[in-house]
């Protein structure tokens, strides 16, 4: 194994998975520019997390995997090339991404010991595995950061000082005219994509019944195809205002920034809200991995609710009753506190 590079110049971090994991990488930039002012730190990611890492004023570079991976090997290894990086952190394992950067020659090339790929692709191993960990996602993300001269084990409060999600565009008029200035604007995210445990529509339902109307006013956030499936929850709630399919994600995150809250499951959206400060509240299932102390958002003002069970009985199912029996009087009472 070589030694780990003492004055970073360029650092590439790979993470090629979802928004809500990229959001919990991000405070790895954060903490690489705290130690090396002047590296360039360039994120590797897919198409649909560019708009996020734009927003992450320590990303100088964004490298888009899904236009890269239609190279043919040796323009992608070129292109590797021509980043001039001194290393790659692989935060998400990716054999294809492995390779190319190690075809590259760079010179610090850390990945997970765990992969056995990253044998003979990586030449600073780390040994941790995530699986059934109790330690936080952000904070595994970290473990990885020796392969590179940094020894850190700051806590979750901490480490939501390092996400640096600042750099925010601009709300669309047609969209912030939305946004009343006299009362609470509350985003409700049902759907997860298939992400995570959902608490379901009937317990949205009856949340949206709960809210008082001259304190909240209410969205309703997803994909098209998402609004579609919901259509029937939105329809029978004329306060709600339905924003599904109709804002890119760019425009989402600038009006999350605009609003004052969000209740989701462990999704994007919820760690997006997080780390812009929202009164974000996330209902989880407690089985792992997918347990809150794994996937918490780590905002300031962000807080979950779930039930202290065993869950044993909804491993197999994909219908959790331990989310579900969550209550809409609880979130409610967390909505009802100040900030």
């Amino acid at each position: 194994m070589s030694r780990p590079v003492t004055n970073l110049s360029a650092v590439i971090i790979s993470r090629t998975d979802s928004i809500g994991d990229v959001m919990l990488t991000l405070p790895m930039a954060g903490i690489i520019k705290k130690q090396y002012p002047n590296c360039r730190v360039v994120f590797l990611g897919r198409s649909y997390t560019k708009a996020i890492c734009n927003c992450c004023e320590h990303i100088d570079a964004f490298l888009n995997w899904d236009e890269i991976k239609g190279m043919s090997e040796t323009d992608a290894v070129a292109f590797f090339k021509a980043q001039h990086a001194d290393a790659i952190v692989h935060v998400f394992p990716d054999k294809a991404i492995a390779r190319l950067a190690s075809n590259a020659k760079i010179p610090q090339r850390i990945g997970t010991s765990h992969r056995l790929y990253h044998w003979w692709t990586c030449n600073r191993l780390i040994n941790f595995t995530r699986k059934n960990s109790k330690e936080h996602e952000a904070q595994l993300n970290l473990k990885l950061l020796p392969g590179i001269g940094l020894e850190v084990q700051p806590s979750c409060a901490e480490i939501n000082l390092f996400t640096g999600f600042t750099r925010l565009p601009a709300l669309p008029t047609a969209f912030s005219k939305l946004v009343d200035s006299d009362k609470f604007n509350l985003v409700l995210h049902p759907r997860s994509k298939g992400s995570a445990r959902e608490w379901g529509l009937e317990n949205f339902s009856r949340l949206v019944s709960l809210l008082p109307p001259d304190r909240f006013k209410v969205f309703v956030s997803g994909t098209r195809e998402e609004g579609e499936s919901m259509r029937t929850f939105i329809e029978s709630h004329p306060i709600v205002t339905d924003l599904t399919g109709k804002l890119t994600l760019e425009e989402f995150i600038a009006f999350l920034a605009a609003t004052q809250g969000i209740v989701a499951a462990s999704t994007g959206p919820l760690h997006v809200a997080s780390a812009l400060g929202k009164k974000a509240i996330g209902i989880y299932a407690p089985m792992v991995p997918i347990h809150p102390g794994r996937w918490a958002p780590i905002g300031v003002h962000a807080e979950y609710l779930v039930k202290n069970v065993s869950c044993t009985d909804c491993v197999r199912s994909g219908d959790c009753h331990c989310i579900r029996e969550i209550t809409p009087e609880a979130v409610l009472a967390r909505l009802m506190l100040p900030a």
